[in-house]
């Protein structure tokens, strides 16, 4: 039996605060030249993210307060409307394109992600499943192969899009919580092989995802083209050095690197506030995983331990992929940092789903 609900784990609260006012303040920083150049205004952008981080909160109180139980019920109806947005955004004429990708639905530049909430649909179904049939999960065809197919049909309409980033953070959210649920190493180390297989096709299917690898492995063979992007991001983190060149001092912010305040906001802040300020970073969000684990080893039930290993997982990869991007270790993804980038959708879906996180801690044994 649960214990009574306690407060929440303060150690994940407060780091959650501190990398949102960090977020906000760099999204000033980045945005400031871009905005007033585009809109005369140099707080359009982080007008626009306090809004979302003010709904995202609201969002946060909420599940944090209502039992997480409750998403057990509605976790299939959740993942079927994802499905069906999915499939609603890849319509012309109702899906937007933004940045090549039809990924949006909105009027104007309000819009939502739909394949930001799948990320979170996807693990709140994969906990309600998993949790339920254990004694299945060691089995291919019974136990693995159903929520496998489930991750692969998401994946492939996220792949439709295309969004090869969002993709990718939800199938290795999906892959941590299968294997944490206790599938077996010999089914997934198979299926990891067909995994490469396929996204190696997926590369070589567009031209565009293949100067991407070649951009990543030599990004000086196309300086101007797919290797900008990487070159520009070390060119800002380089002259950061140890403390940086200051709040607000940024270079490449000026029209140099593209859309600094989305994907490569890191690098704006590691040129700003240096090696520290990306390390003290880096330890906010090594506090949310660690915490984070720390929920899902004491959680009260199977479901609610999943539940925190999947948030978690988001979290982790996605810091993880956004990162190796910046500072090329990984080819360009396309993927925000967590809290940090600018984006409604991808905010008020992180907020809500710590302050599931956080609600899970509450019943910590």
């Amino acid at each position: 039996m649960a214990k009574a609900r306690s407060a929440p784990d303060i150690w994940l609260l407060a780091a959650i605060g501190l990398i949102l006012s960090i977020g906000l303040v760099m999204v000033y920083s980045a945005s400031a030249v871009l905005a007033f150049h585009e809109f005369g205004d140099r707080y359009y952008y982080v007008k626009r993210q306090l809004l979302f981080a003010g709904l995202g909160a609201g969002a946060l109180f909420m599940t944090m307060n209502y039992h997480y139980s409750v998403w057990r019920k509605w976790a299939p109806i959740a993942l079927l409307a994802c499905f069906g947005l999915l499939v609603l955004v890849l319509i012309p004429g109702v899906g937007v394109v933004r940045g090549g990708a039809r990924s949006w639905l909105g009027i104007s530049s309000f819009g939502i992600q739909p394949s930001e909430f799948m990320k979170l649909a996807m693990i709140l179904f994969l906990s309600k499943w998993l949790s339920e049939k254990q004694g299945d999960i060691t089995s291919f065809t019974r136990g693995l192969l159903p929520p496998l197919g489930l991750v692969g049909l998401a994946f492939g309409l996220i792949m439709l899009q295309p969004d090869l980033g969002t993709g990718a953070v939800m199938v290795g959210a999906s892959l941590i919580l299968i294997f944490t649920a206790g599938a077996r190493l010999v089914h997934l180390g198979s299926l990891a092989l067909v995994g490469v297989a396929g996204l190696v096709g997926l590369i070589l299917a567009a031209p565009y995802r293949l100067q991407r690898i070649t951009s990543f492995l030599d990004p000086w063979s196309d300086p101007l083209g797919g290797g900008y992007q990487i070159i520009q991001s070390l060119f800002a983190i380089g002259p950061g050095g140890l403390v940086g060149l200051g709040l607000g001092m940024s270079r490449q912010k000026f029209s140099y690197l593209p859309e600094p305040q989305t994907d490569f906001i890191f690098s704006i802040l590691a040129e700003e506030l240096g090696f520290l300020g990306g390390t003290m970073l880096i330890l906010l969000f090594l506090i949310v995983i660690w915490r984070g684990i720390r929920a899902a080893i004491f959680a009260p039930d199977t479901f609610g331990s999943l539940l925190a290993v999947g948030i978690t997982g988001i979290i982790g990869v996605q810091v993880l992929i956004n990162i190796g991007v910046v500072i090329g270790m990984m080819p360009v993804t396309g993927i925000t940092l967590p809290l940090v980038s600018y984006g409604g959708s991808s905010l008020t879906l992180l907020l809500t789903a710590l302050g599931i996180l956080l609600n899970i801690s509450r019943y910590s044994r």
